[in-house]
C-alpha cells in the first residue's frame, strides 16, 4: 500500500488559540443569525419589502433600479445580490436576507483581520466575540435588507487592509489591489452617502500608504475601479430632472424645516441614545439613564485612542508606521460620523428610529476599545506599578460590564421573540386572507402595503393612502395606478385607525363589507370604490 509523501517544504497554515476562539465565537454569531434569518426576526416591514420587490423586478427583468423607488439617494446593490435567490426560490424573507448574513459574515473575518493587524490577537478575538452578540437594535442592521450598511462596512474595512497591506509591501500586485481599492469607494458610495466620512480617512490611509502607486497605471486603475463603482449614480443623476439628482435630494431632506433643536438635545439624543443603542447595549425600546454610561465615555476613548495613535506614528519608524496611521483613521471616521449626526437635527426629533446611522460605528470597534485594553493588560505585567494597576483593573471592569451589557440586550431579544415571531406571522395570515377574500387591488397604509405585495409575490398589489384617505408615499407609482384602475378595490386598514374609521363614515354598509378580520386589521370589499380624493 503507498503512503502519500508529505512535501517538507510546504507548510499547512495552523489557527492559533487566539484564532481559534475567534473562529468559534464568529461560527456562534452567524449561527445566531441563521436562526433569526430562519424565522423572520427581526420582523419585516415595507421598506425591506420595497428592496424585495426590487429584488423580484431584477429578477424577472422588468426592471434595472439604481435607488431606492421612491428616492434618489439610497444604492440597490441588496437587491441585485438578492435578485439570483429571489427569481430561483420566489418571494421569501429568509431568502430576501441571505446575502446580508453572507456580507455580516465577511465583516466579521474582515475586522479580525484588521484589528489583529492593527492592535493585538486577542483584542481581535475579543471584538469579534462583542459583535457575535446582537440586540434587536443591532441584528436589525445587519440582517434586514434596507440598503447601505450591511455592505459599506465590509468595504471600508477591506479598503483599509488593502491600505495597510500596501504600505507594508506585502502586495504583490499593487495595481490590482488599488483598482480593487477604488471598485469598493465606488460601490460603497453609491450604497449610502452615510459612509463618506469613512471613506475620506481610507483614501487618506491610500495616499499615505503608497502615494507612488497613484501614479501610472494603478492610478488609472484606482480611478476605474471607483467610477465603475459609482456608475450607477453617475448615470441617474446625469438623467435626473432638475432638483432631483442624489445630491439635491440629500441636501433637501437633511435641511428639511421644522423646529430645530437645541445642541443640549442633539447631544442628548446623538450620543447618549444614539451610541449604546448602535452598539447593542440597549433594546430596541430605549436606553435607561444607567445604559448610557458607555455614551458618556465614548469621546474619551476616542481621544485616548487618538493619543496612542500619535505616540505610535512617532515611534514607529518606515513602512510599520501605516498601522499607527491606520489607527488614526478608524479614530477619526468615528468622530467625524458622529460629529455629523450629532450636527442633524434628526439626532433629537426621532432618536430612537435614527440611531440606525450610527451602525457603522462598529468599524472604529476596535480603536475605541484599545486603550481599554492596553491598560488592562499593562495591570497584569509584573512591573506594573500601583497606579497602573488601578487603572488596568478599572479598564478591566469597564470591559466587563461592556460585554456585560451587550449579552443582557441579546438576552431580551432573544427573550422578546416569541412575540415578535407572532406579529410576523399576522402579517403573513393577513395577506393569505387578503388573497383568500380574491382581492387582487387593495388599498391600505405605508407599513401595511407594500410588506402585503410581497407576502403575496405581487398576486396582492397595493395602492397607499393616509390617515385622511387621500393619496400617501406610494413608491412604486405602477402599483397605484393599478390599483386606481380596479371597479372594485378593497381596503386593508388597521382596526380603529383614523383611516378605517373614515372609510367606515363613507360606507353605508360598513360591516357588511368587511370580509376578514385578521390581527388588528380588517379587510373591506365595498360595492362600490371609496376614492374621496378624486
Amino acid at each position: 500500500m503507498s503512503t502519500p509523501v508529505r512535501n517538507p517544504g510546504r507548510r499547512r497554515p495552523t489557527l492559533d488559540r487566539p484564532a481559534l476562539v475567534a473562529l468559534l465565537l464568529g461560527v456562534a454569531g452567524v449561527g445566531y443569525r441563521l436562526v433569526l434569518t430562519l424565522f423572520t426576526l427581526p420582523t419585516s416591514n415595507s421598506d425591506e419589502a420595497t428592496f424585495g420587490l426590487a429584488a423580484l423586478h431584477i429578477a424577472t427583468g422588468h426592471e434595472r433600479p439604481v435607488f431606492l423607488y421612491g428616492q434618489r439617494y439610497m444604492g440597490m446593490l441588496e437587491s441585485y445580490l438578492a435578485a439570483p435567490l429571489v427569481g430561483l426560490a420566489g418571494p421569501s424573507w429568509p431568502v430576501l436576507r441571505l446575502p446580508v448574513l453572507a456580507l455580516y459574515a465577511v465583516f466579521l473575518w474582515l475586522t479580525y483581520r484588521l484589528t489583529r493587524r492593527l492592535f493585538s490577537p486577542w483584542l481581535a478575538t475579543f471584538v469579534v466575540g462583542l459583535l457575535a452578540l446582537g440586540s434587536e437594535r443591532v441584528v436589525r442592521d445587519q440582517l434586514t435588507v434596507v440598503g447601505g450598511r450591511p455592505e459599506v462596512k465590509p468595504a471600508v474595512v477591506a479598503m483599509l487592509l488593502i491600505a495597510v497591506a500596501l504600505g507594508e509591501r506585502r502586495v504583490r500586485h499593487r495595481w490590482l489591489a488599488t483598482g480593487v481599492f477604488g471598485l469598493l469607494a465606488g460601490l460603497a458610495l453609491w450604497s449610502d452617502w452615510l459612509i463618506v466620512p469613512y471613506l475620506a480617512v481610507a483614501g487618506v490611509v491610500l495616499v499615505w500608504a503608497a502615494p507612488r502607486d497613484l501614479v501610472g497605471w494603478p492610478g488609472a486603475l484606482l480611478v476605474a475601479g471607483f467610477l465603475l463603482g459609482v456608475a450607477p449614480m453617475i448615470k441617474d443623476n446625469v438623467d435626473a430632472p432638475p432638483g432631483q439628482d442624489s445630491l439635491s435630494v440629500f441636501r433637501e431632506i437633511s435641511t428639511r424645516a421644522g423646529a430645530t433643536p437645541s445642541w443640549p438635545e442633539r447631544v442628548r439624543g446623538g450620543l447618549l441614545e444614539g451610541v449604546p443603542l448602535a452598539g447593542g447595549l440597549c433594546p430596541a425600546t430605549g436606553c435607561t439613564r444607567w445604559q448610557e454610561w458607555f455614551a458618556l465615555l465614548y469621546p474619551v476613548l476616542l481621544v485616548a485612542a487618538a493619543v496612542l495613535g500619535l505616540v505610535a506614528y512617532r515611534r514607529a519608524t518606515g513602512g510599520t508606521r501605516i498601522r499607527a496611521v491606520a489607527q488614526l483613521a478608524l479614530v477619526a471616521g468615528a468622530a467625524l460620523t458622529l460629529l455629523g449626526y450629532v450636527r442633524s437635527p434628526l439626532s433629537a426629533t426621532e432618536p430612537l428610529g435614527n440611531a440606525r446611522y450610527l451602525s457603522v460605528l462598529q468599524i472604529s470597534l476596535p480603536v475605541v476599545l484599545w486603550p481599554l485594553w492596553l491598560a488592562a493588560a499593562h495591570a497584569w505585567r509584573g512591573t506594573a506599578g500601583a497606579a497602573a494597576r488601578i487603572g488596568g483593573a478599572a479598564a478591566g471592569l469597564v470591559l466587563a460590564a461592556l460585554t456585560a451589557a451587550t449579552v443582557a440586550a441579546t438576552v431580551a431579544f432573544v427573550a422578546d421573540a416569541p412575540s415578535r415571531r407572532a406579529e410576523e406571522r399576522q402579517s403573513r395570515e393577513l395577506a393569505e386572507a387578503v388573497r383568500r377574500a380574491g382581492l387582487h387591488e387593495v388599498y391600505g397604509d405605508y407599513w401595511t402595503c407594500n410588506r402585503l405585495i410581497f407576502n403575496t409575490g405581487e398576486s396582492v398589489v397595493c395602492g397607499v393612502l393616509d390617515g385622511a384617505l387621500t393619496p400617501g408615499q406610494n413608491r412604486y407609482p405602477a402599483y397605484w395606478k393599478q390599483v386606481g384602475r380596479a371597479a372594485r378595490p378593497g381596503y386593508v386598514l388597521a382596526v380603529g385607525s383614523p383611516a378605517e374609521l373614515g372609510l367606515r363614515l363613507r360606507l353605508a354598509q360598513a360591516d357588511a363589507a368587511v370580509v376578514a378580520e385578521v390581527g388588528g386589521y380588517r379587510v373591506y370589499h365595498p360595492e362600490i370604490a371609496v376614492r374621496p380624493w378624486r
